[in-house]
């Protein structure tokens, strides 16, 4: 018994369009990932790291001198939750002195576990004539709260 020979199917050179493919040479971009949008800084505060000297002195002369707080200003001086506020205020107990630096208390210091050294965050608000120091303790601990340490979302320490 013998079987015909079967004739070879052999693809014709010419490409038939094929539904839903694109023109030779135009390719459809692959999907990236995308950054995560990251909140820009409010144009009405300005930031700047100092460190506590032994006399209880910061001084950030950019930070400082955005207030245009001047030698003779009188200043007022509180804590709140470990954070040192100074406003500009007639009634101060503090002042300003020629060189740009604020002196924070000792009673203060020790209210909110500032030590010689420690470094601070500095956020000057002009328009509410304010200068806040914020321990660098403070500034970890909100981090912690908001989940965007590294330790928070699995990273290294």
């Amino acid at each position: 018994m013998t079987a015909p020979p079967i004739t070879p199917v052999i693809p014709s050179s010419a490409r038939p369009a094929a539904r839903g493919r694109r023109a030779a040479g135009t390719r459809r971009p692959l999907p990236l990932a995308r950054p995560m949008a990251i909140p820009s800084v409010p144009g009405d505060v300005f930031y700047g790291i100092g460190r506590i000297d032994a006399s209880g002195r910061i001084a950030d002369r950019a930070v400082i001198s955005v207030l245009g707080w001047r030698c003779g200003d009188r200043l007022t001086l509180t804590a709140d939750a470990g954070v040192v506020t100074a406003r500009r205020d007639a009634a101060g107990m503090a002042a300003m002195t020629a060189k740009p630096y604020i002196v924070i208390p000792a009673a203060l210091r020790r209210r909110c576990g500032l030590e010689p050294g420690d470094r601070v965050l500095l956020a000057a608000v002009p328009g509410d004539d304010m200068l806040s120091a914020y321990p660098l303790a403070v500034v970890d601990q909100a981090i912690r709260v908001y989940g965007a340490s590294p330790r928070a979302q699995g990273g290294q320490p």
